[in-house]
């Protein structure tokens, strides 16, 4: 059978050491000899002993639906063998993180992550009323964070002289060492007679890089793995 459906490009190899790497553009995989995090429903295929589990509210210190209906639920993969991850046709992007780094990512950015990295849950203040409900994923330490973003991203150095303002439907993720406050663009009587549709923006000041988007957001839909 010939096709340039099975170019090499598109053919999935065994893989040749363990951990995170990327399979294409919109795919990542984990060659797995214990366990991994990944958000439910991530999983495309899978070859090899492996099982699935859900983690439920406040498990993994993840939330699900809470305070404003946004967050990200998990699932452990366990045991020896190969998955691929993935999300709606979303960019996959793989950050290597090393002792020292830290970076806070938006939880519908999240798509796998090694177990040796350290996250904690974080809101912005404000941003649950105002943007629909940011919940930040603080990672550090040392391992690899599978991260997605809806389009090509942008990445804008932020300097003390050089603030940067951000959609907080757009943001993908930040130096987890900027301070992010909120800023609002419009009075309240433009916004009443319509406005620009942006009224509220997320603040970053310090030295680091912020990643945006060039979408905003969608609904989030029900996921099942």
């Amino acid at each position: 059978m010939n096709s340039d459906l099975f170019a090499s490009e598109h053919m999935a190899q065994p893989a040749t050491a363990p951990g995170m790497t990327q399979q294409n553009a919109k795919s990542l995989k984990y060659a797995l000899d214990g366990e991994c995090y990944a958000r439910q429903g991530a999983m495309i295929a899978y070859r090899g002993d492996l099982q699935f589990e859900k983690q439920g509210q406040g498990i993994g210190k993840f939330l699900k639906r809470a305070v404003t209906g946004e967050g990200l639920a998990l699932m452990a993969v366990r045991g020896r063998g190969e998955v691929w991850f993935a999300h709606e046709a979303a960019n996959c992007f793989i950050i290597d993180l090393a002792p020292g780094d830290g970076i806070t990512v938006n939880g519908r950015n999240v798509l796998c992550f090694d177990p040796s990295l350290s996250y904690e849950i974080k809101v912005v203040k404000g941003a649950g009323m105002a943007g629909g409900g940011l919940f930040n994923s603080v990672f550090s330490g040392q391992g690899k964070l599978g991260v997605i973003c809806e389009g090509n991203p942008i990445v804008i150095p932020v300097s003390p002289q050089s603030p940067v303002f951000v959609d907080t439907d757009a943001v993908v993720g930040w130096s987890s060492g900027l301070q992010t406050s909120l800023q609002r663009s419009q009075s309240l009587g433009s916004m009443l007679r319509g406005g620009s549709g942006e009224a509220v923006q997320l603040r970053l000041d310090g030295e680091g890089f912020v990643i945006v988007r060039p979408s905003e957001l969608r609904p989030e839909k029900e996921s099942g793995n």
